[in-house]
């Protein structure tokens, strides 16, 4: 009965998400204490804030799934500290062996606690793009996390997936189905879903924001993000989404903000070059629609900027 009471909570009320939320698990480095969604599949939820010292770093969100033959995990966590804070959690629960590891991209946030669960001689997954990226920018991100959370960051390294795959990676055990699927091109190199289609719920990863902007990389084509979206996750039709920030929900909430946020964005940016308007002025075209969203203050004009330097040659 609590899971049906908690389902219809998850498809009718968005939770609140604030940047000014004080750390809601004093206890333990994880910015939240990990709830089961649905039965069997448990997630901690990261701030809807950026990556500070308060939060450890950890601001997206860190999954697993117990199957009844081991648990899966989604993203090795953004340190070391945070993946061990994690495990700690998974055998509070259950006696199951941690027996996978998905990074939903090659992100720090996804891959430096990876440097945990290899000296545990668990089984690493991402998608060759997501490897790519962190095997060359892996340095970078683990000095930034050392600078930002301190202490916190002590043990982390970087660590390669152990193994990879392009298009799709299916796990079946215990009583679950589980396929990690490349969808195309998203947010960044190699964002990968995890989808369980006998339960209805996808992890979304990056390609499914929640409560918070979306960040534009210079590497994110928004064009492509949208078509992928249209193409193959939207046809997921998926009943429950935990995204890569933000609580679980439905796939209404994280259209509105994700696809349909990109929508608006490139529509405002297209206007504003049909009328001769420069990068200057396109940093403020009118995104207050969106101005709820946790991270609109540090988010919205750089992303309006990088719009405007795609759409500027498309």
């Amino acid at each position: 009965m609590k899971h049906a009471i908690l389902a219809f909570a998850l498809l009718t009320t968005p939770a609140v998400a604030s940047e000014d939320i004080a750390d809601q698990y004093p206890g333990s480095v994880l910015y939240s204490k990990p709830y089961e969604v649905i039965p069997g599949v448990f997630s901690a939820i990261g701030a809807t804030a950026p990556p500070t010292y308060e939060n450890a770093g950890h601001n997206n969100n860190l999954s697993f799934i117990i199957t009844g033959d081991g648990v899966v995990v989604i993203n090795g966590g953004a340190s070391y500290q945070l993946a061990e804070a994690l495990h700690l959690e998974i055998k509070a629960i259950t006696d199951q062996p941690v027996k996978l590891v998905f990074n939903e991209n090659g992100q720090g946030h996804a891959m430096l606690g990876n440097s945990y669960w290899a000296d545990l001689g668990v089984e690493i997954l991402a998608h060759v793009d997501a490897a790519a990226d962190f095997e060359a920018h892996g340095g970078q991100s683990l000095r930034a996390a050392q600078e930002r959370v301190k202490e916190q960051a002590d043990d982390t390294r970087v660590v390669l997936p152990t193994q990879t795959f392009e298009d799709s990676y299916v796990v079946e055990m215990g009583d679950m189905r589980i396929e990690a699927l490349y969808l195309g091109p998203s947010h960044s190199p190699g964002d990968i879903v995890i989808w369980l289609p006998e339960k209805g719920l996808v992890l979304a990863g990056d390609m499914a924001f929640h409560e918070r902007m979306l960040p534009i990389f210079e590497h994110t084509m928004t064009a492509d993000w949208i078509d992928t979206w249209d193409a193959a996750f939207e046809p997921l039709n998926a009943t429950y989404v935990i995204p890569g920030h933000g609580h679980p929900t439905n796939m209404d909430q994280v259209r509105r903000y994700t696809r349909d946020y990109l929508v608006y964005l490139r529509a405002k940016i297209g206007a504003h070059l049909e009328n001769d308007g420069d990068l200057a002025s396109a940093y403020y075209v009118d995104q207050s629609p969106y101005a709820n969203l946790d991270t609109f203050e540090e988010l919205a004009t750089k992303n309006a900027g990088r719009v405007y330097e795609q759409m500027e040659f498309e």
